[in-house]
């Protein structure tokens, strides 16, 4: 399988929404729908690793199928408002090697 890129990402996904989706939700239904995603992983995170346990009839375990719909609405999100997920990640990296390069080294708590 060929290594997919951020870029590669947004236009594949802007390539569905525009053959198979019909059009985009507007943004403020795919805010909320990327939240409700979110919750879905905190169910399955909370139960498979944390300390709840699975309801009866609970079948769906896997936190892999609930990231890839919150990358799916998140590009969603950033095709809509214009925003390229490639320089925007590498921005927050270079944020947080300006701002935590030896902040989390020296952190009695992680080591």
């Amino acid at each position: 399988m060929t290594p997919l890129t951020l870029d590669d990402a947004q236009k594949l996904v802007d390539d569905w929404i525009k053959s198979k989706g019909v059009r985009y939700f507007n943004e403020l239904t795919n805010m909320t729908l990327l939240v409700e995603e979110v919750g879905e992983l905190a169910r399955i995170m909370a139960r498979k690793y944390g300390e709840q346990s699975f309801k009866e009839g609970e079948t769906d375990h896997d936190p892999a199928s609930e990231m890839a719909d919150i990358l799916f609405v998140l590009i969603c999100l950033a095709n809509q408002t214009g925003v390229n997920l490639t320089n925007a990640l590498l921005q927050s990296i270079d944020k947080k090697n300006q701002r935590d390069s030896y902040r989390h080294q020296g952190n009695p708590k992680l080591l």
